[in-house]
């Protein structure tokens, strides 16, 4: 920690000592800090009115109490002589000069606000200037106001997810948690775009510090949602690389408002190849986890909402984008590249991610629990087994022991099927058979087989053993009586027909 200490709190330091010997660099000269002869012609030729103007700004007098004109190759105060060059210089109209000088008097000052001075006006239309303020002094920006706006649906959505009623509190805590986290960035991006990081430089590295939760709650979502996973003590490792950052982190945070102001103008982002390197690791790492875990879900869940099947989905796939996006915005930065379509990217891909979150938590909200929303169906449902004696565990046991009938034994290719018999099989009443393909696959028993039978005709159409059948013939190998009834429910399934599935997926 010491360490650390010593080098966060170098950096000022080295920064000052940086600016104090630049002018000898620049003009040639190692060992001493010189001003060029023609520089200090320039500089006694500032008119005795302008110089006590410069006294009662800034208060500089020297060692006898009078002004003294500084002798050629004299050492001087570099911050005093870069504003006057650059007043000078502005007032001449050479804006290069000035603006040159200017921004070596605010890097040596930490005074932004110099860049607006009325000397400037003789030269706010030239490019130099306009690129100069463009770079310190606030301005607006519509990407800006984009982020603002997507920071401020996203906080909204974090909050209403954890008041929603009759929903899994701890899957709707760890989405919100998801959704506020890029809505922090998002607003430190759109502070950026407008400089305001200058003027309230204590959020500096503010949504930093999160940087490796990302992929962590994303991760624990799908869980929770497919799995019904229960958090165990254990699980708290995956916070250990966020611990570590803060610990790393602590320092610069310390720091006074000058001193990360410092830090902010001389461009110096300490650890941030390090940092970024390793979000974009457990960005790719939990990313993997993720759409194993989806795919896994998907293969072994056959029946399942299509709505929560397309909500997770299209996570996956923001998700996905969004690693890309960063993966991209992680070079651009090591490359020095902070602007441009790619640059931005992966602000564009977050603020997607909040926005599609906040519009289905509002179009959609049985994917979170319902909020002054009535779910009729829902209710229905309730009513219909409130005097139900299945219990959860018998209930989780028949959907089992339905499972292995369906995808071992193949039931449903049994065209005499009905829900009576099915009970049998299962040892039990109509009523809990019933109950358990609502609840479970949210579809009554002849939407379940004829789905099942629906999936097996295209994995027979599929097949190269299966080419010279007619449909009609696949129809009656997976249990439908006529081949009618199997291009109606085919279609309703597919919104397409077995002649048109061929045509299109086989052929």
């Amino acid at each position: 920690m010491g360490l650390i200490q010593k080098i966060v709190t170098s950096i000022p330091v080295l920064s000052i000592l940086f600016l104090f010997f630049y002018p000898s660099i620049v003009y040639g000269n190692n060992d001493e800090l010189y001003i060029r002869n023609q520089d200090i012609d320039t500089y006694n030729s500032i008119s005795q009115k302008e110089e006590n103007e410069h006294i009662k700004e800034v208060g500089f007098i020297d060692s006898k109490n009078t002004i003294q004109k500084y002798p050629k190759s004299a050492v001087v105060d570099s911050t005093f002589i870069f504003r006057k060059l650059a007043l000078m210089h502005a007032k001449e109209r050479k804006a290069s000069l000035a603006c040159a000088f200017a921004e070596k008097y605010v890097k040596s000052s930490l005074d932004i606000t110099f860049v607006d001075h009325s000397y400037f006006d003789e030269i706010s239309g030239s490019k130099p200037y306009r690129a100069l303020a463009s770079k310190y002094l606030k301005k607006f920006s519509m990407w800006a106001v984009f982020c603002f706006y997507v920071a401020f649906i996203g906080i909204f959505i974090a909050v209403v997810l954890n008041f929603r009623k009759r929903a899994d509190k701890v899957a709707n805590f760890i989405m919100s948690a998801f959704v506020l986290l890029h809505s922090f960035f998002i607003i430190h991006i759109g502070l950026y775009l407008m400089n305001y990081g200058y003027y309230f430089p204590h959020t500096y590295y503010m949504s930093t510090v999160f940087s490796f939760l990302y992929g962590p709650l994303v991760y624990f979502y799908f869980k929770r949602v497919t799995a019904q996973y229960c958090f165990k003590y254990s699980d708290l490792w995956h916070l250990f690389p966020t611990a570590l950052l803060a610990f790393l982190l602590v320092p610069i945070y310390l720091l006074s408002a000058e001193e990360k102001l410092r830090i902010l103008i001389n461009g110096d982002r300490p650890y941030i190849t390090l940092i970024m390197l390793s979000k974009l690791a457990s960005l790719l790492v939990y990313g993997i986890f993720v759409i194993r875990m989806y795919l896994k879900y998907t293969k072994n869940t056959i029946f399942r909402s299509k709505l929560k099947h397309n909500w997770q989905r299209n996570i996956v796939i923001f998700c996905s984008v969004y690693v890309i996006s960063y993966a991209i915005y992680t070079v651009l930065i090591m490359q020095q590249v902070f602007s441009g379509f790619l640059f931005y990217t992966q602000v564009v891909s977050m603020s997607l991610l909040v926005l599609y979150v906040g519009y289905m938590a509002f179009v959609q909200p049985s994917l979170f629990g319902n909020l002054k929303v009535i779910d009729f169906e829902s209710k229905s449902k309730e009513a219909k087994y409130e005097k139900s004696g299945l219990t959860q565990s018998l209930s989780l046991e028949l959907k089992i022991k339905l499972l292995y009938l369906l995808n071992e034994k193949k039931i449903y290719k049994q065209n005499d099927i009905t829900l009576q018999r099915l009970s049998e099989m299962l040892e039990t009443t109509r009523h809990n058979t019933s109950q358990i393909i609502n609840e479970h696959f949210n579809l009554n028993f002849f939407e379940l087989i004829n789905k099942y039978r629906i999936d097996e005709a295209k994995e027979i159409l599929k097949g190269e053993k299966y080419k010279g059948f007619n449909i009609i013939d696949v129809a009656y190998e997976v249990g439908f009586n006529n081949k009618v009834t199997f291009n109606k429910s085919f279609k309703k399934y597919n919104q397409i027909t077995p002649s048109q599935y061929l045509k299109l997926y086989v052929a």
